[in-house]
């Protein structure tokens, strides 16, 4: 029982229809038998024909297996037909003497001579002639027909003294018919096991895709890893957990840019720590931001945050490649977690291209004058440049940090001291 559990829908299927085959096959072995019983009751009265009638009925069997034989072979090119389609043919010849010994047949020439023809012809496919299949199932059929013609040269021997084989094939009936209730009574209980079964996965199924639409990722189906329907429930808790970060990461974003915040940042610097290979983590920070939201209002100063992270995701999106990242952990602090070998390439286009698009946020008399009238966090007045960008690159190697809070602070303090250098540049720090 506990390995019909284990098995896959595909593995009950096939049981319940190779049980549902046990009981046709009894079915028919018990017709087969009842036909040898009445050929034993009839072999005392003409032992010879009821003889050639099974051979001729073997006959054909081996001949419709050879005929198979070779057309798996035309489509599946197996050395084994061959072998099979061999040992038929000794069987052949040993029917074919059999039936000559049973007594005088006027087909048994035909069957000889037709079968020499369908042999001929299968030899040939088999050894990779250009021969139409065609021309092999013409003799076979030939060859059937002169063995349906013997059979009805004994059949009609048969047919007066057959009278006393009526009991033993009322039996066969009897139990033929009994077998073949139970096999349908047995394919009906199975039937209505498997669809009770996927009745029953379907619906947790149905509840889980509810329960995951509603925002509960961590439901489980509870459908136990099985079959097919367990492996789907496993992908619908796979695809659940994703969909749980992926909440995750749209919950941290950033309303204003759309790029990841801090939760994302952290998981993507961890990655790279487990992960061993060489990369980059640049901190990005506007100089004199304050002094321009002061100056020309929040609004402004949201579309400067806006185009910066634009500069940022298209510098990485040219020049980097998939796993390369970007973030924005608030106000005007981004990062960049990148290959180490990109750091110049990327740093330098972020300052051309800020320093490009910034002019267009001033009005033309402060960019005249180069600088804007303010007062510093300390309320003293004094003048404050054209924004700038300030870019402090960590190059992270194996075994440099321990973790993402270590480099985090790390970069702050390298951060600090680009801020001290006038306009936009960075610097890379190489332990």
């Amino acid at each position: 029982m506990s390995l019909l559990k284990r098995a896959t829908l595909v593995q009950k299927l096939i049981l319940s229809y190779a049980a549902m085959t046990v009981f046709t096959v009894a079915a028919l072995g018990n017709a087969i038998m009842g036909l040898y019983a009445l050929n034993q009751v009839a072999s005392t009265i003409v032992s010879s024909d009821l003889v050639a009638i099974t051979t001729v009925g073997k006959l054909r069997d081996s001949l419709l297996a050879q005929e198979g034989y070779v057309r798996k072979f035309i489509i599946l090119n197996g050395s084994e037909f061959k072998t099979l389609f061999e040992n038929h043919d000794e069987k052949i010849q040993a029917s074919l003497n059999r039936l000559q010994g049973s007594g005088p047949d006027r087909q048994l020439p035909e069957v000889y001579r037709q079968y020499r023809e369908f042999r001929k012809r299968a030899t040939t496919l088999l050894q990779g002639g250009a021969i139409d299949p065609k021309l092999m199932t013409m003799a076979a059929d030939r060859t059937l027909a002169a063995l349906d013609g013997i059979i009805a040269d004994r059949q009609h021997r048969l047919a007066e003294k057959m009278a006393d084989a009526d009991r033993r094939r009322v039996e066969t009936v009897r139990i033929t018919l009994l077998l073949s209730f139970a096999g349908f009574l047995f394919a009906i209980s199975v039937a209505g096991f498997f669809a009770f079964n996927i009745y029953r996965s379907i619906t947790k199924l149905k509840k889980a895709t509810h329960r995951i639409a509603e925002g509960d990722f961590d439901f489980d189906p509870q459908i136990p890893l099985s079959d097919e329907f367990g492996e789907l429930a496993r992908d619908f808790s796979d695809m659940a957990a994703k969909l749980k970060v992926l909440e995750e990461v749209s919950l941290d974003a950033s309303p204003l840019t759309r790029l990841p915040g801090n939760i994302a940042i952290e998981r993507s610097l961890n990655r790279r720590l487990k992960g061993g290979e060489p990369f980059a983590l640049c901190y990005l920070d506007l100089d004199n931001f304050k002094s321009y939201n002061d100056r020309y209002g929040y609004v402004r100063a949201s579309d400067i945050i806006k185009m910066t992270g634009e500069i940022i995701y298209n510098a990485v999106k040219e020049h980097g490649d998939r796993s390369d990242f970007v973030g924005h952990i608030g106000g005007d602090d981004f990062v960049m977690i990148i290959g180490s070998d990109k750091i110049t390439t990327l740093c330098d286009t972020v300052i051309r291209e800020f320093t490009a698009g910034i002019m267009e946020y001033y009005s033309q008399e402060d960019l005249a004058a180069g600088s804007i009238s303010g007062v510093d966090r300390y309320g003293v007045p004094r003048d404050f440049p054209i924004m700038t960008i300030s870019i402090a690159a960590l190059e992270c190697r194996k075994g440099d940090y321990a973790s993402a809070a270590e480099i985090a602070r790390a970069a702050a303090e390298i951060k600090d001291q680009v801020k001290v250098s006038p306009g936009s540049n960075y610097f890379i720090h190489r332990r």
